[in-house]
């Protein structure tokens, strides 16, 4: 496997949730690693965290010098899920889409969701605060929701009322990684906070650039953890909707979230230091309560 490609499916084991478990069917678990391969390299771009050496860049057919330039980066990326959708050769360039194909061919997804993550990407390069919560939602309509899709076209098992209950988990897992990672954001200057609810708070970026967070930025992170905790219970029902692996699966998704919003509580709500995770043992808890509560 090239080493771009290693390094980028590496980083599946530090998600908050499950991506590819072993106790899914083979060809599930190659299906959601090659979304899981996408999503990851089009986040990495966006976020400048590619693995030096522009490696990457001549893969997608950029010189050295273009290596840095983000837009120019996601829009080759762009122009190889193109190829991944051509009947024409040679096909895609970069070994992940490459790997894509076959799980695009095999369940006929559709583009618009890679292109969602694609675009979600375009946006940060030009937007780095978020007024209100309406403008935060819209963000994770392309930056998340569309994960979520992707794994029900996967498992086939895509209905309007498990899109909503998908859509409400994925947004809620997006505000939880906001939550944990808001020093590491404000260190790329972005703040996924929405403005109206820091003022509401009396916190400014200032205070999220200190080493701790005083009880003021605590309280926020609480109010917005509580909108979090709210979301993952909207869509956890979605779990008792299917049955089987699958069915552990998307418990592992909602646990995911439930554990990780359970370690920042445990830090009293202070994320500044670094992000709270939740231990394996958390986490395996957090599975067993949602698969009682929702199985």
């Amino acid at each position: 496997m090239p080493a771009p490609e290693r390094a980028v499916l590496d980083k599946a084991a530090h998600e908050n949730f499950p991506v590819a478990p072993f106790f899914l069917p083979r060809a599930w678990r190659a299906d959601l690693m090659a979304v899981y391969g996408f999503a990851r390299l089009v986040d990495d771009i966006g976020d400048g965290d590619l693995a030096p050496g522009g490696g990457d860049a001549a893969l997608l057919g950029l010189d050295r010098a273009q290596a840095g330039d983000r837009l120019a980066m996601l829009d080759a990326l762009e122009a190889d899920l193109r190829r991944v959708y051509s009947d024409r050769a040679p096909g895609p360039r970069h070994p992940l889409m490459r790997r894509l194909g076959p799980t695009v061919r095999r369940c006929a997804l559709s583009p618009e969701p890679f292109e969602r993550l694609i675009e979600a990407n375009r946006q940060d390069q030009r937007v780095s605060r978020y007024p209100g919560y309406a403008d935060l939602l819209d963000y994770c309509e392309l930056s998340a929701n569309p994960v979520g899709r992707l794994v029900l076209g996967i498992t086939g098992t895509t209905t309007p009322e498990r899109i909503r209950r998908s859509d409400a988990i994925c947004t809620a897992l997006q505000i939880v990684e906001h939550i944990q990672d808001v020093a590491e954001d404000l260190r790329r200057n972005r703040i996924y906070l929405p403005a109206e609810d820091m003022k509401r708070f009396g916190v400014s970026e200032s205070d999220l650039a200190a080493p701790k967070g005083g009880a003021q930025a605590r309280a926020l992170v609480a109010f917005e953890a509580e909108r979090a905790r709210d979301l993952l219970n909207e869509g956890a029902p979605l779990v008792g909707s299917v049955h089987g692996r699958l069915k552990l699966l998307l418990a592992g998704f909602v646990a995911g979230g439930r554990a990780a919003l359970q370690a920042v509580a445990a830090a009293d709500h202070d994320v500044l230091p670094g992000p709270p995770k939740p231990s394996k043992l958390g986490l395996l808890r957090a599975v067993g309560a949602t698969l009682r509560r929702e199985g």
